[in-house]
């Protein structure tokens, strides 16, 4: 398959195997991929990222940091960065919740590897 990105993405997902497919999902399609397990270990992961982090791929119901504050969190030090949700529950369950903001880009799980690339694409393009 031929690489088709470069941009930097921080993924953060609480299940291993979610966050194992999707980590080879996109460096098979170029991207270059942070990988962090937890809210916690994204933000020590990106104080030792010197470049810039192009999208935020995270699960939106995590233990002990929810994928909403993440992105919130990180937002200052990275403001250019675009941010995709990703969850098992639809995002009409989640979102009055208060855990994704109105119009947020959000894939719900389980999705497929060109479903997932495809709304990458997608939300790197947006303006």
């Amino acid at each position: 398959m031929k690489p088709d990105a470069s941009e930097t993405i921080l993924l953060v997902e609480d299940q291993t195997e979610v966050r194992n497919l999707v980590r080879r999902v996109l460096e098979a399609r170029g991207y270059h991929v942070l990988v962090a397990a937890n809210g916690h270990d994204a933000l020590r992961l990106t104080v030792q990222h010197a470049g810039t982090i192009d999208l935020l791929v995270t699960d939106v119901v995590m233990p002990g940091m929810s994928g909403r504050e993440v992105a919130l969190l990180l937002a200052a030090a990275h403001p250019k960065m675009k941010v995709l949700y990703l969850s098992g529950y639809t995002d009409e369950s989640i979102a009055p919740l208060g855990l994704l903001d109105p119009g947020a880009a959000f894939l719900q799980k389980p999705f497929t590897a060109e479903a997932l690339a495809q709304k990458i694409r997608d939300v790197l393009a947006a303006p």
